[in-house]
């Protein structure tokens, strides 16, 4: 079953696509099927994060790069594929999905597709499924895939292990910039985006950030993952030419500075192409996603293998603090006599 559902993405029926980004967010067998055979034809894609504080008007702004992508006098068009990452409610577990109703000029466009997914509490707003429906629209063919995330703080650095470039959202008078470098946002910055620019304010919001990119920017390449650092496996020698994160103004509502952002992006893909790091990035990327599979395989079958009465037992002796999370470790991972 999964090889037709894959046969018909690779003629790019819009149909069979929809249906297997559902299937994959469900974690359907005939969607990791699928996904295996699709998998091949994954690798092309440029693929762009944008995060930052709520309030910055990130939808917005990708709904206007996803646009000026598609006016083929600007030297386009590219096909574009935009994953919405929208809060999980509490109570149900569903997104808002606010993001399609900002996105509306993009509609009847059969060279844009726009999914909207629920962060379901993962840490950094990005579900599981993200990477899974990025090698999707990949192998369907789409040429650019931009990732927005709900900027829910520090664990928005998880968009580094994603995106080939990543922009960070920033707006005047919001009070984000000190927050930013707090949540350590500002190390897996790429470009800096200064948007709604028009307001007051701007200026300053600009100095600020020019001031804090100066210690934030690392020397060597390194991802500050779930607060651990991480260099990046074969980092540059030392005499290479760093990225600089520039810091751009934009104004989302018109338009304006847009197509500066997309020349300064497009100047970012070439600079990791041409120092090695596109394809360090992609090696650590795919590590990621392997070791996160890898976690959450072994942990479902160690539950399914392990006897419920004795796990939940367990649990009640941590309630307890007759046990301590490391003890109940070491007594999970004992062989049964």
């Amino acid at each position: 079953m999964g090889k037709a559902l894959a046969k018909s993405i690779l003629s790019g029926e819009r149909m069979a696509l929809a249906r297997l980004l559902t299937q994959v967010e469900n974690g359907s067998p005939e969607g990791r099927a699928s996904l295996d055979e699709l998998f091949a034809y994954t690798g092309k894609a440029q693929l762009i994060g944008v995060t930052g504080a709520p309030g910055t008007g990130k939808s917005s702004l990708v709904n206007q790069m996803a646009l000026q992508y598609r006016r083929s006098e600007a030297g386009y068009p590219k096909r574009v594929a935009i994953i919405a990452v929208d809060p999980s409610s509490p109570f149900t577990g569903g997104a808002v999905l606010g993001d399609r109703v900002r996105m509306r000029d993009l509609a009847g466009d059969p060279g844009v597709f726009i999914r909207s997914m629920a962060s379901r509490g993962s840490l950094g707003g990005l579900a599981q499924a993200t990477a899974a429906m990025v090698q999707v629209f990949d192998a369907a063919g789409f040429d650019v895939i931009l990732i927005e995330t709900v900027g829910a703080g520090q664990t928005e650095v998880d968009i580094a292990r994603l995106a080939h470039t990543t922009l960070v959202v920033e707006a005047p008078g919001l009070g984000d910039e000190i927050q930013a470098i707090k949540a350590g946002i500002l190390e897996i910055a790429d470009i800096l985006v200064i948007n709604k620019a028009d307001l007051p304010g701007v200026e300053n919001a600009e100095y600020a950030l020019r001031g804090m990119l100066g210690l934030a920017h690392p020397v060597e390449k390194v991802f500050h993952h779930h607060g651990q650092a991480m260099s990046m496996p074969g980092s540059e020698p030392v005499n290479a030419v760093l990225w600089v994160p520039p810091i751009l103004r934009t104004v989302a509502t018109d338009g304006t500075g847009v197509g500066e952002l997309l020349a300064a992006i497009e100047r970012h893909a070439q600079h990791l192409r041409a120092t090695g790091d596109w394809g360090r990035r992609e090696r650590t990327r795919l590590e990621s996603e392997l070791e996160a599979l890898l976690t959450e395989t072994l942990v479902t079958q160690f539950r399914l293998s392990f006897p419920a009465d004795r796990y939940e037992k367990l649990i009640d002796r941590l309630v307890q603090r007759s046990l301590s999370p490391w003890e109940a470790v070491r007594e999970l991972l004992k062989k049964p006599k």
